[in-house]
């Protein structure tokens, strides 16, 4: 039984912990959800009594892996103390990692723990092309999102412009990764993921828009290299919940928990 540790219980974090619950076939157990204020959550007994506000006691249990999916700063906080108790460690919040200094001190703690960071694909595709390709020559990787103005309410873009009066697509940021993963960080997680599975923060290209013509949160990869060309579009549904993210985030880390479980593993 893989013994699964939750950081944060927003909407990515209580859609992993149901999946978790209607998996038939099993093999994964959460032994404990770690939240900054207990008393916000409505949960069933059974979830109650695995949340908890301290960390002593969410650290108390013996962990094969620990998801964030709290922002950040939880990464900040917890990722070197998940990787010491001796549990890897999936990072949600992966534009966390345009800090330098964050993603190195990680790395050794990981290292010096025989542990595994882990990346899910999560809102983004076609990082196993990405990441294949960036071991030869790689010349170039594009990324543009689009997503509708509610997804973008609670962010710097509304300081940029009114998101109610939209009616044309608005080119909000033209720029590089580290510099999208900092200022949207709960929007634009995709760059960061892509950077670290190909050329790096500083030279990967990223245009963000809001765009009131579309329903759906969009990315749209490019990436050329010795190996060739990728050109892939993904468009995911947003969840009713929290406009920023997909339910497609949940469902990536789902198949990341599953793949460890299971004696078969596909799209690696």
């Amino acid at each position: 039984m893989l013994k699964i540790g939750i950081i944060g219980y927003g909407t990515i974090g209580e859609d992993v912990v149901q999946a978790i619950g209607k998996d038939r076939e099993g093999g994964i157990q959460v032994t404990s959800i770690l939240v900054r204020d207990r008393s916000k959550y409505v949960v069933p007994s059974s979830l109650a009594d695995l949340m908890t506000e301290q960390e002593a006691v969410f650290f108390a249990n013996d962990f094969d892996i620990v998801v964030e999916s709290a922002g950040h700063g939880a990464v900040k906080l917890y990722g070197e103390k998940v990787l010491a108790h001796g549990a890897d460690l999936i990072v949600v919040s992966v534009g966390a990692f345009a800090d330098e200094a964050l993603q190195k001190r990680l790395m050794q703690k990981a290292t010096e723990r025989c542990r595994k960071i882990i990346i899910p694909s999560a809102a983004i595709g076609g990082l196993d092309r990405i990441a294949a390709g960036s071991l030869g020559p790689m010349e170039e990787v594009t990324l543009i999102t689009r997503k509708p103005p509610k997804a973008w309410y609670g962010t710097l873009i509304e300081q940029q412009v009114s998101l109610t009066e939209l009616t044309e697509p608005y080119c909000a940021f033209d720029g590089v990764a580290r510099d999208s993963a900092r200022l949207f960080p709960e929007s634009v997680n995709v760059s960061a993921a892509l950077s670290l599975a190909g050329i790096g923060f500083d030279r990967t290209k990223v245009k963000v828009f809001v765009d009131p013509h579309i329903t759906s949160n969009t990315h749209e990869i490019e990436a050329r290299g010795k190996f060739g060309q990728i050109m892939l579009q993904i468009q995911n549904t947003p969840s009713a919940r929290n406009p920023k993210t997909g339910y497609i985030v949940a469902m990536s880390v789902m198949k990341t928990l599953r793949d460890r479980a299971s004696h078969f593993v596909i799209g690696v």
